[in-house]
């Protein structure tokens, strides 16, 4: 097996490792199998989830490259975006956030959830609309952004991409895999299961840290985004960068498309009961963005095509909110 490149110089421990994991009496799951939870959703308080694992090394090249303003983008209420404004706090920048809206009526966004985050954080919030959004994404916003920030303030700005998906972030699920292992996790389930959603990011570190190690477990990726063909090619080109030209992504993950449901950020009714369910019966707070729309799917999936897995023991990986 040839050693793996491009690994980061630089981390920081923003993360509280070693979530917990335990067993999950999820409804409606048929009773050959047994469904365990990795609690990411408690990586940290109002800096918490997936997002947060990949800021580590992400902000951390950042700070040792001396520099002090960060931009990022996403939807107006993405998850990454709040966890890098509040992240960036901690570390003494200044963060910018591109966000994505389809409201043409700017007036009638309101300042709760992340946005409220947001603002707390101290973050400089710029509203895009989606059709301003070509093909290349929010990139050339980034770089006009960086340019004017340098221009006007004489200091350099970081960007980091959305979702914090690229080789270096991709790192946070890598080193998430290896405290999995500190946690038996390959003596314990046959199955990882994990919201996959836009590039895939989180998914790809899992499959090569299981790839690396030798394990054997399965790794599968529920798809709640309507462009699923990105996820195989943006998993294939961070295995190229990161020198592991002789592994195809098709070989170390599933991608398990079609449970967007309504689109981003929108609910149908199901959606909503099996959420309410779940948390009543089991404790567990899912999101109606990712993990809730995710979760119905592998019940469903579980019930209906359960030759997909390759075991009885299933590890959901909860990506927080």
């Amino acid at each position: 097996m040839k050693p793996i490149t491009n690994i980061p110089k630089y981390r920081m421990k923003l993360t509280h490792e070693n979530t917990p994991i335990h067993t999950w009496n999820l409804p409606g799951v048929p009773d050959e199998f047994k469904i365990f939870i990795k609690r990411d959703d408690m990586t940290g308080s109002t800096l918490s989830g997936n997002k947060v694992r990949k800021l580590d090394f992400l902000l951390a090249g950042a700070v040792a490259q001396g520099y002090k303003q960060v931009i990022t983008g996403g939807q107006l209420q993405s998850n990454h975006c709040r966890s890098l404004a509040i992240a960036a706090r901690e570390v003494g920048m200044k963060s910018h956030l591109l966000l994505i809206v389809n409201e043409h009526d700017e007036s009638k966004i309101s300042i709760e959830g992340n946005m409220l985050l947001n603002c707390l954080s101290a973050a400089k919030m710029y509203i895009v609309q989606k059709s301003q959004v070509g093909k290349a994404g929010l990139t050339p916003k980034f770089e006009n952004l960086r340019q004017h920030i340098k221009l006007t303030t004489g200091e350099k700005c970081y960007t980091i991409p959305v979702g914090g998906s690229n080789e270096v972030g991709v790192f946070g699920y890598i080193e998430a895999f290896r405290e999995m292992m500190n946690q038996n996790v390959c003596e314990r389930f046959d199955d990882i299961v994990v919201t996959s959603c836009g590039l895939g990011n989180t998914l790809a570190g899992l499959a090569i840290g299981n790839y690396l190690t030798g394990s054997h477990l399965r790794c599968h990726g529920i798809d709640v985004s309507e462009q699923t063909n990105r996820v195989i090619p943006s998993i294939d080109d961070i295995l190229t960068k990161l020198g592991l030209h002789h592994v195809k992504a098709e070989n170390i993950v599933n991608v398990i498309p079609g449970y967007h449901g309504n689109g981003y950020g929108l609910s149908t009714r199901e959606e909503l009961e099996f959420i309410t369910m779940v948390g009543k019966k089991t404790g567990i707070v899912l999101d109606p963005v990712y993990t809730g729309k995710a979760v119905l799917g592998l019940v469903q999936i579980l019930n209906t095509r359960k030759e997909m897995f390759k075991g009885k023991r299933i590890l959901f990986i909860h990506t927080g909110w």
